[in-house]
């Protein structure tokens, strides 16, 4: 039984990985591929690393995939992050449909308040 759950939870990762895959052809610009990256392909490793342990257990391969998890729900984010802030204040532009820019009114915002 413990095999049928860990065989899904491995296909149900690989189904996000594609996903995200095909949100960074897909998307737009960098920013919407970041999302893409983070978000599909961070839940879809972690779902391959989880069917990984349950199908083999508590050996050295069980646990070392247990051990990948934190690490890769703590520097995915973070890397997708400074990427996005490298590339705004770099100045690479958002998608022409994007409806705002939160990150340019608190960059601004951060101005008028030194400039006081």
């Amino acid at each position: 039984m413990i095999d049928v759950v860990g065989l899904t939870i491995i296909c149900i990762g690989v189904a996000f990985d594609l996903f995200g895959c095909i949100g960074l052809i897909r998307l737009p610009d960098v920013y919407n591929r970041l999302q893409a990256a983070t978000k599909c392909v961070t839940l879809g490793t972690c779902g391959i690393m989880l069917g990984i342990f349950l199908l083999s257990g508590f050996n050295s391969l069980g646990v070392k995939s247990l051990i990948c998890i934190p690490f890769i729900f703590l520097t995915s984010p973070t890397a997708a992050h400074a990427v996005a802030r490298g590339a705004h204040t770099f100045g690479v532009k958002l998608w022409d449909e994007s409806r705002m820019d939160e990150y340019e009114k608190y960059k601004s915002q951060q101005r008028e308040s030194l400039l006081i």
